[in-house]
């Protein structure tokens, strides 16, 4: 059955929720199942508090890595959503089996890196000397994932663009599934601890990927992939790359900079980087969330974008903001309040708790304001903008959070100084990052305009991301 949607016509409100919620069950699903790893080693492995601070440490690692691979998907969706807005079948196709072989070759890049840079990255980032092996052990092993992760990003991002969020969710369910039991199967019966919960994840991440990838190559539409067409085309390959790499570093500069905020969370006693380790999954929880969201307004922009239709362009874009800034500001209220609860998933450390709440209690209630920065990223990304938006990100959360640390940091020296960072960082990008989607989009909607008089339309091709 062919599972392509145009998403040019009709209610915009009910079709990005009704969009935008499988990608949310999706999302969370995943995170609830990544996190499954630290609850079992810290529930049912003997190292207890002490692998949670192993799995905890290599956060910001793993996030840098799947941060790039995330950001070569999302340079895949606006692609190919743009191509079949237009309905231009041979650069859809096209586009689809060149974006395959890169995201695979990407992906073994990133987890060689991964690997054999592991207790390097690690004893760099101060990573605590009773936590270090643990913490490469799982890294090196979780690395081993990554060319699989890549391409089960390529077909998300893929069928994402298409209209088709449900099959990606049945996917990572099934994988998910898979994951949460390997975990328990590995630590408690043959008490592997970190090894374990990451040798579930990489198995997980091979069954996603081969899921995704075998129903592309069954679909019936133009994004179904056949092996006699696998090949790179350089012009497409360059679409890719120029809207996926931007996008890339612009998810990485936000993990780097947070390897710097690792490095100050890891001068603190190992009470407080395990009571922060448990918190931070609360981070991923709230950000894949509205991530379903960020993910619709690329999606719609770049398909009403390659369509040429003006009027639904900057719609998306508030209606996508409207939600990912509820569906985060639920989210961290519930955090607030139901807060040890959660914590209690990881721990039954009472300090350990207490020390994740001082977290929660400031991010519950930052967490929508990222939605201001992220949508208007998401946005600029739609209709091929991206380098701009990441030299903005680049000052407003890699440089700016630094300076914080060198600065309110080294002068305070408290864990409540960090935590503050992150909602004064998501303001000052937000501010700047919806300024330049105003200034492109009225560009835009001009050359929209001209196009609709009998003008050439700007072609995909020729976007430079300005």
């Amino acid at each position: 059955m062919i599972s392509e949607k145009r998403l040019t016509s009709g209610n915009l409100w009910k079709q990005i929720l009704l969009f935008g919620l499988p990608l949310m069950a999706s999302n969370l699903l995943q995170v609830l199942f990544n996190m499954s790893d630290i609850a079992v080693v810290g529930r049912f492995s003997q190292a207890g508090s002490k692998a949670i601070g192993a799995v905890g440490s290599t956060v910001m690692l793993v996030n840098l890595y799947t941060g790039i691979l995330i950001g070569i998907g999302s340079g895949v969706n606006v692609t190919v959503a743009k191509f079949f807005g237009a309905g231009d079948r041979k650069n859809l196709r096209e586009s689809v089996h060149t974006a395959a072989i890169l995201c695979l070759f990407i992906g073994v890049a990133v987890g060689a890196t991964g690997f054999f840079s592991a207790e390097a990255f690690l004893k760099l980032l101060g990573t605590k000397d009773e936590l270090i092996d643990g913490a490469v052990k799982y890294l090196k092993i979780y690395s081993v994932g990554f060319p699989a992760a890549a391409l089960y990003n390529f077909g998300h991002g893929t069928f994402s663009a298409i209209g088709n969020t449900r099959k990606p969710l049945a996917f990572l369910l099934t994988a998910g599934v898979v994951n949460v039991a390997l975990n328990v199967f590995f630590v408690v019966a043959f008490k592997t601890d970190v090894a374990g919960v990451a040798l579930a994840s990489v198995i997980s991440q091979y069954l996603s990927a081969v899921l995704v990838v075998g129903a592309l190559f069954k679909e019936k539409g133009d994004c179904r992939l056949s092996f006699k067409d696998l090949k790179i085309t350089g012009d497409k390959a360059k679409i890719l790359l120029r809207l996926g790499v931007p996008a890339s570093f612009q998810n990485s500069i936000f993990n780097i900079a947070n390897l710097v905020i690792q490095s100050a969370v890891n001068t603190f006693p190992s009470v407080v980087v395990e009571g922060n380790s448990a918190a931070t999954n609360a981070d991923a929880l709230v950000y894949t969330i509205m991530d379903a969201f960020y993910i619709a307004c690329s999606s719609f922009i770049g398909q009403n974008y390659g369509a040429g239709v003006k009027r639904r362009i900057m719609r998306s874009y508030l209606i996508s903001l409207v939600y990912s800034f509820s569906v985060g500001a639920l989210a961290g209220i519930c955090l607030v309040i139901f807060g040890r609860g959660f914590l209690c998933l990881f721990t039954g450390d009472a300090s350990v708790i207490n020390e994740g709440m001082a977290r929660l209690k400031i991010m519950g209630f930052s967490y929508c304001l990222s939605a201001f920065m992220d949508s208007s990223i998401a946005a600029s990304r739609g209709i091929g903008r991206t380098v701009v938006p990441t030299v903005i990100v680049i000052l407003g959360a890699c440089v700016f959070r630094v300076l914080w640390i060198l600065t309110v940091f080294a002068r305070f020296k408290t864990i409540t100084s960090i935590y503050l960072l992150y909602s004064f960082s998501w303001t000052i990008t937000s501010v700047a990052e919806i300024i330049y989607f105003v200034f492109a989009y009225k560009k835009v909607a001009k050359t929209l305009g001209r196009a609709a008089d009998g003008a050439p339309q700007e072609k995909l091709g020729d976007v430079s991301a300005r």
